[in-house]
């Protein structure tokens, strides 16, 4: 889809008030996943350390 202005791509042929807020959306819920799982590693890493410590205190 080709657009005449950058003003006509940002209008995007009367569906604007559509479509922005649902790029919006899923940049935001991207975004919260991305966060979501580097939250997620942290966590696992960290479990894995105290195991780890554990299981040499142990041994």
């Amino acid at each position: 889809m080709a657009f005449d202005s950058f003003s006509a791509l940002l209008a995007m042929g009367g569906y604007a008030k559509y479509v922005w807020p649902a790029w919006g959306l899923a940049a935001l819920l991207l975004l919260g996943f991305v966060c979501w799982a580097r939250h997620e590693r942290r966590q696992l890493f960290e479990q894995l350390r105290r195991r780890r410590r554990r299981e040499a205190r142990a041994a």
